[in-house]
């Protein structure tokens, strides 16, 4: 895009866009709500109890955490990509997903070691978002460690993916030996799900979520740098490990919790930054973080959409539509560009 005029016409397409999936979002379900009754909804004017509540205790919650999920796990996902130099990594390739996975799995599989009752009695909700939070910050914690003592960024990246393969085996030998109703919970949660939060979990993510942004805003000028590789960007003033670490606890913040929150969301991290890499053709993060930040809430407000099945009483793992709508789309693109920007 040559002009600045160009990318404010096209920011301005992405907010109106981001505005019509957001309220189509909230329109389509197994009861389908006409535009103006969900307008008198809003107003404060509906007669509609029923409309009312499923709006306000169900699809509004549900809508914002989509919105929250989709532009902070493509924000996470470019940071990483940035950091990495690598077009494969996403948000959870520090291996944030896998500790959150871990804790899952023992407080829903680890009647092995808790003890039947007492392992039934530790699942819940909120037990299930603490063992998530705390599996993500102890794999947070020890690559913060190894950061510390390691100069080369690479070697992050593979000490990220092996804390992954220790806790991804852990979960393995947990799923041998539990039982099929245990097993069938943890499968259940890896499908992730986004209408399972209340206004006061969507609050609370959002809070974290919110830090997560700051940070990742805070860093745009180090992710611009490091584009240019790390000894260059030593040689113009960068703090590299400062910066380094500014940027994994922003994604750890953002990955984390929403994974504790809705559980693992599959490919909205990887995808999104090289699809809006591929619609603004520009690699500066001042364009590109704003731009991935509201293009990932448009693909997941659709993917929502879609996974509602409307007017049916079906609703498929969101999982399932991230992939396969994302997957075929991003070939597209880059079929069609024939190069990636990066």
């Amino acid at each position: 895009m040559p002009n600045k005029s160009t990318y404010k016409l096209a920011f301005t397409v992405l907010i109106a866009l981001l505005l019509f999936c957001f309220f189509a979002n909230i329109s389509l379900g197994s009861v389908s709500i006409p535009n103006s009754e969900l307008l008198k909804i809003f107003m404060g004017t509906s007669q509609n109890n029923s409309f009312y509540q499923i709006v306000f205790d169900y699809r509004l919650p549900k809508a914002f955490t989509a919105a929250i999920v989709g532009s902070g796990l493509g924000v996470s996902g470019l940071m990483m990509q940035t950091l990495f130099r690598n077009p494969l990594a996403g948000p959870f390739v520090l291996g944030i997903t896998s500790g959150a996975s871990l804790g899952v799995a023992l407080i829903i599989m680890g009647s092995a070691i808790f003890g039947g009752v007492l392992a039934g009695s530790l699942v819940s909700k909120w037990s299930i978002v603490i063992a998530a939070s705390l599996g993500s910050f102890l794999v947070l914690l020890s690559v913060l460690v190894v950061s510390s003592r390691v100069r080369d960024t690479m070697a992050i990246l593979i000490i990220g993916l092996m804390f992954g393969s220790i806790t991804t085996a852990i979960v393995s030998v947990l799923s041998y030996f539990s039982s099929a109703e245990e097993l069938q919970q943890y499968i259940f949660w890896g499908f992730g799900s986004l209408g399972n939060l209340s206004w006061e979990e969507v609050f609370i993510l959002f809070i974290i979520y919110f830090l997560g942004i700051l940070l990742s805003l805070t860093s745009i000028k180090a992710l611009n740098t490091l584009l240019l590789g790390e000894n260059y960007a030593r040689s113009l003033g960068l703090h590299i490990k400062r910066s380094r670490l500014t940027i994994i606890i922003a994604t750890s913040l953002l990955a984390g919790t929403i994974t504790a929150f809705t559980g693992p969301i599959a490919f909205i991290g990887l995808a999104i930054p090289h699809m809006t890499r591929q619609i603004f053709n520009t690699s500066n993060h001042k364009l590109l973080l704003p731009a991935v930040f509201i293009f990932g809430a448009i693909v997941m407000l659709i993917c929502d959409s879609v996974a509602q099945l409307p007017t049916s009483d079906y609703t498929l793992p969101i999982n399932v539509i991230t992939s396969l709508i994302g997957a075929p789309v991003v070939i597209w693109l880059l079929v069609r560009k024939r190069k990636m920007v990066f």
